[in-house]
């Protein structure tokens, strides 16, 4: 079920109306790790010491040189943020996602909107458990290891499973139903996400993994509750 939902999350990610979605998303997520690049640039030239003279080897630009080297942190943000920003993105488009993978393949079962503020809060709050979840990863490398990938990758698929299944549950039925669905299928909700989060750390794909899972775990609410026909039992609230 999982792998069927996130198959035809992939199929639906190159229909036109959705990959233009996909599009935005790429060029937004560009943009800010161009921008975040950028400020380290200027910050390590602004505020680090220029010249420092070392014996035998002469007059050192520490500046110019970390600076420079700061580029080389450029595929390790990409690794340790990619999640945060997929669930920032994922309050953008989810919901425009949800809609039209609805129009296309569940015409007779389509959800409501979800309130903009509920969905930008959750978003929110997702986004900064996610960013600590990357930063104690970043601090616990040294000393886990190989597991690092570990606590990484469960700990943001749990996390990115239960942020984008939500999103998509919540168009169909109250917070307590979408809690209460999600948690009595939570191994399938997490595999999801774990996928979803090993997909994030794969250069360039990992720009186009936040529509994908929008469309995916609409399809593995749609497989999970049976919401493709009239006699659904989920109801919204």
């Amino acid at each position: 079920m999982v792998f069927r939902a996130l198959a035809l999350g992939w199929l639906d990610l190159l229909r036109p109306r959705i990959f233009r979605l996909a599009l935005m998303g790429i060029g937004l997520t560009i943009l800010l790790f161009v921008a975040l690049q950028s400020g380290l640039f200027w910050a390590i030239r602004r505020f680090v010491p220029g010249d420092f003279a070392l014996p035998w080897i002469g007059t050192l630009d520490v500046g110019a040189a970390l600076s420079w080297g700061s580029l080389a942190l450029f595929p390790v943000m990409g690794f340790f943020l990619m999640a945060p920003v997929a669930a920032g993105f994922a309050g953008l488009f989810a919901e425009r996602v949800a809609e039209v993978v609805e129009e296309m393949h569940y015409p007779a079962r389509r959800g409501g909107s979800i309130d903009f503020w509920d969905g930008l809060l959750e978003s929110v709050a997702v986004v900064l458990a996610v960013l600590a979840v990357a930063i104690v990863s970043l601090l616990a490398t040294p000393f886990l290891g190989p597991l690092a990938p570990v606590l990484l990758f469960g700990a943001n698929g749990w996390l990115l499973g239960r942020e984008f299944f939500q999103m998509a549950a919540r168009r169909h039925m109250d917070e307590p139903q979408a809690t209460a669905l999600r948690q009595a299928n939570s191994a399938r909700v997490t595999m999801a996400g774990v996928l979803v989060a090993v997909a994030l750390v794969i250069p360039l794909v990992n720009i186009a993994v936040p529509l994908l899972a929008a469309a995916a775990f609409t399809h593995l609410f749609h497989l999970i509750s049976g919401t493709s026909g009239q006699d659904s039992r989920y109801r919204r609230g």
